[in-house]
């Protein structure tokens, strides 16, 4: 039975078994959580018949508060992917900011496309219009390539809706449109040091020019034949959709807190409720992008379903871990240390996201593993809920190593070797990520000061 600081070197020593489970056994990280969860329950000081109690319990809490949104978010993500609007919101961007300020259009493409749509199928999607514009500038496609990867990543890991960001809000008690705010706020300084800044430097030591052959046109064209070609209005409406209408009750509370039982902000509270709000883009969206969809929406529905049940599972997986550590009093002993070693709460939360993110290949899970450890103590800790979730946030932005999958998208699409897509990926990824936590320090100075803080 562990106890006190022995309890410490348990916990250690089940963050390392899981990292042998997934990196060198390649053991999906669902079951590697659970039987981590179970192991490390049985060797404290837990009763061992309350430990599959405790297990449930916590993945289930876990997917209430999040499970019907990141489905609805996939699902919304794969209708504007399927629809075209993607390629539209894209090619709006670069006619507002013009061919020669190109990397600043991507840099807001890569923000604006990362909140509905999976950081890996946006990069393939937009692929080819980075080597188009790299091929009509001149500008190295490497620059490029770390723009729209930087923005894709740093957007993935910490603007609201994607599957990270909403647990971790959620494990931390934010507010769901202040989150979404503050988290679009920081993102935008890691972008443009990560990804814009960083970009055009190692762009001049890697060459790499895009260009477009026979086959890229044939495919384009193939893609776009059969379908109508969607607005750029309706592209930008149907993204802004779902943002709108939580934000719109956000706003309506702030303006009648103290009359939050009138018509309106019962109204409001309901149809900007996160999942509400969801659901209703999701309907939207069927009708509206139908004619743009050259495939059958069933299709469509199953495309998005495969990719949500994977990230369904290994959220509610990492609610289970992260509810076995709370009850072990881990984060209690976690507080300790922190007070003896004066680690700053902010700093403690990024490089426990950080070496998650690095060992494990994944931002998801380690922002929800480490949200499930230390989202509860933002309280105890002294720091407001949205700056400790930003934080945490902040580390699973970089150094994405061979072992995820993203690497080898933006090493193949890219055009990258390894060596290089370390240098491109893995290093503009740690300064955006750097970048994003600097910003949420500068933020908690206003805490007490701006609204949700």
């Amino acid at each position: 039975m562990l106890t006190g600081n022995t309890l410490i070197i348990g916990f250690v020593l089940a963050l390392i078994v899981l990292f042998v489970l997934i990196m060198r056994f390649k053991w999906d990280a669902f079951v590697s959580l659970l039987v981590v969860a179970i192991g490390l329950g049985l060797l404290s000081s837990i009763p061992a018949k309350e430990v599959p109690g405790i297990i449930a319990t916590g993945f289930g809490t876990t997917l209430a508060g999040v499970g019907i949104l990141i489905g609805l978010g996939i699902i919304f993500g794969q209708f504007l992917a399927s629809s075209g609007a993607i390629n539209k919101i894209a090619t709006g961007m670069l006619r507002v900011f013009g061919v020669k300020k190109s990397p600043y259009a991507i840099a807001m493409t890569s923000i604006t496309v990362s909140i509905p749509v999976f950081f890996d199928a946006a990069f393939i999607i937009l692929h080819k219009l980075i080597q188009n514009l790299s091929f009509k500038t001149k500008i190295s496609l490497t620059t490029f390539v770390a723009i729209l990867s930087i923005g894709l990543i740093t957007a993935h890991s910490v603007i609201i809706p994607t599957p990270g960001p909403l647990v971790v809000a959620d494990q931390t008690g934010s507010d769901i449109g202040m989150f979404f705010i503050y988290g679009l706020l920081v993102s935008i300084p890691g972008v443009l040091v990560g990804g814009v800044i960083y970009g055009k430097y190692i762009g001049k030591r890697i060459k790499n020019e895009g260009h477009l052959d026979e086959s890229d046109i044939a495919e384009a064209d193939s893609t776009l034949s059969g379908r109508k070609e969607i607005s750029t209005a309706l592209s930008f409406g149907m993204l802004a959709l779902p943002i709108i209408l939580i934000l719109s009750n956000t706003l309506i509370n702030l303006l009648f807190r103290d009359n939050t039982e009138q018509f309106v902000p019962t109204l409001f509270s309901v149809i900007g409720d996160k999942n509400v709000a969801l659901l209703i883009s999701v309907l939207v969206a069927m009708f509206a992008l139908k004619p743009y969809i050259k495939e059958d929406i069933k299709t469509v529905f199953a495309k998005a379903l495969d990719q949500s049940g994977a990230v369904i599972l290994i959220t509610g997986a990492g609610g289970a871990f992260g509810k076995v550590v709370q009850e072990t009093g881990i984060g209690d002993l976690i507080i300790s240390m922190m007070q003896g070693l004066n680690i700053p709460a902010l700093l403690l939360a990024f490089l426990f996201a950080q070496i998650l993110r690095a060992s494990l290949g994944s931002a998801t899970v380690a922002l929800v593993t480490t949200s499930a450890i230390m989202g509860p103590l933002a309280a105890e800790l002294g720091v407001s809920p949205v700056v400790l979730g930003l934080a945490i946030c902040a580390g699973g932005i970089g150094l994405s190593l061979p072992n995820d999958s993203g690497f080898w998208v933006v090493s193949k699409f890219g055009r990258l070797s390894m060596t290089e897509t370390i240098k491109v990926w893995s290093i503009g990824g740690f300064l955006s990520g750097v970048t994003v936590l600097i910003s949420v320090y500068v933020l908690s100075m206003f805490q007490g000061i701006l609204p949700g803080l």
